[in-house]
């Protein structure tokens, strides 16, 4: 049997915000904005060229899920997100005001960075040697 994660949910304030960052200044792909009832949209967005998992981008809806917005993976590094263009990919995140919390790296893997989205959530951009 073959199976795969179809989607992995992250929880915003706000979906219009989040569909600004994520599609207008990261270059993710919109693949579905559904309204399912007056709050709650299905929203799916992925890095350009992905095939198969997506990031559902879920309003959150009581007090216990706005307490964790941005903490969903602790303190630590929630999304790990894989470029062929790492220096045109920083160059655009730091012109565009994203924050980056560890600079440019080497390491064994690769070359990262850690940034944080307008949220909180912390990111690893990573390109393989």
């Amino acid at each position: 049997m073959t199976q795969f994660i179809s989607a992995i949910s992250l929880i915003v304030p706000d979906y219009d915000q989040a569909i600004d960052f994520y599609v207008g200044l990261m270059g993710f792909e919109l693949f579905e904005d559904t309204p399912l009832s007056d709050e709650e949209r299905l929203v799916l967005v992925a890095p350009s060229g992905s095939t198969e998992t997506r990031i559902r981008l879920s309003l959150a809806s009581n007090e216990a899920q706005e307490e964790v917005i941005g903490e969903q993976a602790g303190n630590g590094v929630f999304m790990f997100l894989e470029t062929y263009d790492f220096d045109g990919d920083i160059a655009l995140m730091e012109r565009a005001g994203v924050d980056i919390v560890e600079e440019p790296r080497f390491e064994d893997h690769g070359k990262l960075a850690i940034f944080r989205d307008p949220f909180g959530n912390k990111w690893e951009l990573l390109e393989r040697h």
